[in-house]
């Protein structure tokens, strides 16, 4: 018995420290991943070793650590989908025994305290550490600004507390209720998490169907469209006077010292869009026919379709809300890993709904993106502020933490939530949950319906010729005229 029981533990040793390598080299190329994205963006500053470069490095690696926190939550509900069909593929195969339930649980335990880690204490601390200059009258340093740093991170906390405290008292008047209110470690921080978790599925909610819409005209600007009824030689040569117009005009304007600055700005902004569109007509006539007639066609169907599934499965998920009780995200059972395939058509389904997470995940991004409420935040190559990249990496985690919250209660997948993502409120209300279904199939079928509408009339107005006649306003000159929305000048 001795033996045996000795057997076991050093079984239960190593599970645990492969589970340990495989969850850190996991992170570790997420991390590496993040780094590269961050620092591609971010705004490249002196080599100077000074206070400000040390914090600028420092909040560096906590938007480092929270994107790649980020992108474990995105993929971690695909990864756990396909794991489980491959143990219910292989049941005994000896390579694959260390893919078990316990590996899965502890990954999403992990995403779900590093997400809280980063939400509520790493960001705050790099924007506050950003912002620091120490308090008046210190002694100035590294020191004093994580001094102030860590000040503000209490009164934070305290004011995060008194609201979710007082909240809760309004809504919850039992007893019980009562008692949880000073319980910090089982009621807070779920409760907390719980708001952000709605909070972010609401943000996604919002941002999804206009990244859905938004995906085809940015497929469009990527690929090259087809030629239908139009002469690019013809446009190129115009778009070649017209530039030739501005460069004149820019020559002349910068030799009269009395020409205004605003105006000459103005010119060159115009002259820059206009040799924007003439590299893009040179690089829609030197593509090939194969990418101008096929590959953006199907690159649109799919698109086409990936839309539509969605919304004809959030359609089927809304008709099993109304029928069965059991298609309600109420959190995880004790189903476990690799016992019973949660898809009805096996490893097809569930390629399909990996295929539909991220289409969903990269279209909330370029919805959220496409907000005017969050234009500010869109980062640019090598000119990005380290505040703004905050803001993204915060946004971005909320995103990607509701994630599968949100592919749950669309009926995208089955697969029950594990760990503490489980144990959200929300998802045991059922008129939360049918509201949410059907908002996000009405927004959605709109702003498809309004996009291709606006499409082809587009499309009928430019094959016409008609699309000329649409003026916009542009750069005045004060001695000869205006110019057109193509560049041509207007006499007075």
């Amino acid at each position: 018995m001795e033996e045996d029981d000795v057997t076991i533990r050093e079984q239960n040793f190593h599970s645990q420290v492969r589970e340990y390598i495989i969850c850190f080299l996991l992170f570790a190329v997420l991390y590496i991943v993040s780094y590269c994205i961050i620092t591609r963006y971010k705004r490249k500053s002196d080599d100077h070793e000074d206070e400000d470069a040390v914090v600028n490095r420092i909040s560096l690696y906590l938007c480092t650590f929270t994107l790649a926190v980020s992108g474990g939550a995105v993929f971690l509900l695909p990864f756990s989908i396909i794991s489980n069909e491959i143990l219910l593929s292989f049941p005994k195969n000896y390579y694959i025994q260390w893919l078990n339930g316990s590996l899965i649980h502890g990954l999403w335990n992990l995403v779900s305290l590093f997400s809280n880690l980063c939400l509520f204490v790493l960001m705050p601390f790099a924007y506050f550490f950003l912002e620091s200059e120490g308090f008046a009258g210190s002694k100035k340093g590294i020191k004093a600004r994580i001094l102030e740093t860590f000040v503000m991170l209490f009164l934070l906390a305290l004011l995060i507390l008194g609201i979710v405290w007082v909240a809760s008292a309004l809504i919850d008047n039992d007893a019980a209720s009562m008692e949880s209110l000073y319980d910090l470690w089982e009621f807070y921080l779920p409760y907390l998490y719980s708001c952000i978790s709605l909070m972010g599925g609401l943000l996604l909610l919002m941002c999804t169907p206009v990244g859905l819409s938004r995906m085809f005209t940015v497929m469009g600007q990527l690929l090259v469209k087809p030629t239908i009824l139009e002469d690019l030689d013809e446009q190129i040569y115009c778009i070649h006077l017209q530039e030739e117009a501005l460069q004149r005009r820019l020559n002349g304007s910068s030799s009269h010292t009395y020409t205004r600055g605003s105006y000459a700005h103005q010119l060159k902004k115009e002259l820059d869009n206009i040799i924007s569109q003439r590299n893009k007509l040179e690089r829609r006539k030197k593509a090939s026919g194969w990418e101008k007639n096929l590959l953006y066609p199907i690159v649109m169907l799919i698109l086409l379709t990936g839309t539509t599934i969605s919304v004809l499965m959030v359609a089927l998920n809304i008709l099993y809300l109304l029928v069965d009780e059991t298609a309600m995200p109420k959190g995880s059972t004790d189903r476990g890993i690799g016992n019973t395939s949660l898809s009805t058509f096996g490893v097809a389904q569930a390629v399909l709904e990996i295929i539909l997470m991220f289409y969903l995940m990269v279209s909330s991004v370029v919805g959220f993106y496409s907000l005017r409420v969050f234009e500010g935040l869109t980062p640019r190559k090598d000119d990005t502020t380290m505040t703004t990249i905050i803001g993204c990496c915060v946004s971005i985690l909320v995103l990607s933490s509701a994630l599968p919250v949100m592919s749950r209660t669309l009926g995208i997948t089955r697969f029950d939530l594990l760990g503490d993502f489980g144990r959200f409120n929300w998802l045991g209300n059922f008129y939360i949950v049918l509201s949410y279904n059907l908002l996000f199939a009405v927004v959605t079928t709109l702003c498809l319906v309004r996009k291709f509408t606006s499409a082809v009339r587009e499309e009928l107005l430019k094959a016409l010729g008609l699309d000329k006649l649409q003026l916009s306003n542009s750069p005045t000159d004060p001695e000869s005229g205006k110019l057109s929305a193509n560049g041509h000048q207007k006499t007075l």
